[in-house]
């Protein structure tokens, strides 16, 4: 015997019921995913660098280390080119929730808005300052067989012909050229920029005395250096550093002792990261820095460990913003 069948107003009664119990359910597990303690997903970090650059490499170590703290996966995505623009653009919308991470330099940070004036986009009103990575020291670079053996060298030979000593940089806007421009407003002197679009260009013209000079991280300039067709007049910092301690500072040298040229490197977030989310990647970074292999792997490269906060790293770009704007504004540099 066969049983009465329900009517349909009551099936449909039972499957509105089952629906809404599945759909409490479901926003309940996301409720909760929501509230779980940051991370409680996969972290993504997106760099302006190039894969297999320095900045690249040390952001791959800290993201290991991050993702064995978090017991997430903390991945990298590389977005280079376009002044920054292309990874700017690529995060900037991103919901300002910590798993969308992005790593800039200084100039990214204090330069950029000030040479594309027309864009009218200033980093740190779109992006949060998080978490510090390293800053980095530049060298003199001078090819091995030149004449000058100190920057007094160098500065004398540009004072005696002005416009006549040459200068690369990795691009216009760089620390390498603005290091120039500095140098230029120190000692009132007058030199011809060259723009290389590749490092690696710089680095073989400077070896083959195409260019006179250019400043040099350890990273960038070691193969040349090593093979022997480019040496270092100076380092432009307040003291020598480990890995090249054969090497004067630039007041040592002879030459301007307010002549210091670095760039530092950290992680931004979009605006709007709740504070407590911002703190605790900062200080969960700033552990990962502590660490014996990730501080060994930052020496190999003369990249130093900078333990600053969000205001930290803010107050350092805005110090850099200053200096830029006024030799920026000296020459009337422009990317637009």
């Amino acid at each position: 015997m066969s049983l009465p069948s329900l009517p349909r107003r009551a099936g449909l009664r039972s499957l509105a019921r089952w629906s809404a119990l599945c759909l409490g359910l479901l926003g309940t597990s996301f409720s909760a995913q929501a509230d779980a303690p940051f991370p409680n997903k996969p972290v993504n970090l997106v760099t302006a660098f190039a894969a297999g650059s320095g900045p690249d490499a040390v952001l791959r170590q800290v993201a290991d280390k991050l993702s064995k703290l978090w017991n997430q996966p903390v991945l990298i995505t590389n977005r280079p080119g376009g002044g920054g623009f292309i990874a700017i653009e690529s995060t900037r919308r991103a919901a300002p929730d910590g798993y969308t991470l992005l790593q800039l330099d200084s100039e990214h940070l204090a330069a950029l808005p000030l040479l594309y004036k027309s864009r009218k986009f200033v980093t740190l009103d779109n992006f949060d300052p998080i978490a510090p990575l390293f800053r980095t020291p530049f060298l003199v670079a001078v090819p091995t067989d030149s004449k000058w053996q100190s920057m007094k060298d160098l500065v004398a030979a540009a004072k005696a012909a002005p416009g006549k000593v040459s200068y690369g940089s990795w691009g216009v806007g760089s620390p390498g050229h603005l290091a120039g421009e500095q140098l230029e407003l120190l000692e009132q002197l007058e030199m011809t920029h060259v723009a290389y679009r590749e490092v690696s260009q710089l680095f073989t013209s400077v070896g083959a005395g195409d260019i006179q000079w250019s400043m040099a991280s350890i990273p960038s300039s070691q193969g040349m250096f090593k093979a022997g067709k480019i040496r270092y007049l100076a380092v432009a910092a307040p003291k020598r550093i480990p890995q090249m301690p054969e090497v004067p500072t630039v007041a040592e040298a002879g030459g301007p002792a307010g002549f210091e040229v670095n760039s530092f490197v950290s992680l931004v977030a979009p605006k709007g990261i709740a504070a407590d989310v911002a703190n605790k990647i900062n200080a969960d970074v700033l552990k990962v820095l502590a660490d014996p292999e990730v501080k060994a792997r930052f020496n190999t490269f003369a990249f130093e460990t900078i333990t600053w906060s969000p205001a930290d790293i803010r107050r350092n770009a805005d110090a850099k913003a200053k200096v830029y704007e006024q030799l920026i504004k000296r020459k009337n540099i422009s990317l637009d």
